[in-house]
């Protein structure tokens, strides 16, 4: 099963820019479906944006589109999401996702990484 280990989260005043980023462990990156979760203190964990196999048709939650880049690099074998014009409503902790394509749901999942935004 794919390993996956997130990192990049930290404080960043509204307006700003960060860049997380989830190393997968697997030999098999490329028939994977990678996601990124988030979930707020008191809130159910919502999935932010993903990306298939290919790169393209990439989702995106409408509270983030427009301001949230999601990619994949094959030969690092890692999902960046670049969050630009950050909330305060976008603290939460980020969680890297993966299954298999043809699978129906996440299977794998990072351990997370906190990012605050202060207003």
């Amino acid at each position: 099963q794919v390993q996956l280990a997130e990192s990049g989260g930290g404080l960043v005043q509204a307006g700003g820019s960060l860049r997380i980023s989830c190393t997968a462990s697997t030999r098999s990156f490329s028939q994977h479906v990678f996601g990124w979760f988030r979930q707020a203190p008191g809130k159910e964990r919502e999935l932010v944006a993903s990306i298939p196999l290919s790169g393209a048709s990439t989702y995106y939650a409408d509270s983030v589109k427009g301001r949230f880049t999601i990619s994949r690099d094959t030969a690092k074998k890692t999902v960046d999401l670049q969050m630009n014009k950050l909330k305060p409503e976008d603290t939460a902790v980020y969680y890297c996702a993966a299954h298999l394509v043809g699978e129906p749901f996440f299977e794998a999942w990072g351990q997370g990484t906190q990012v605050t935004v202060s207003s």
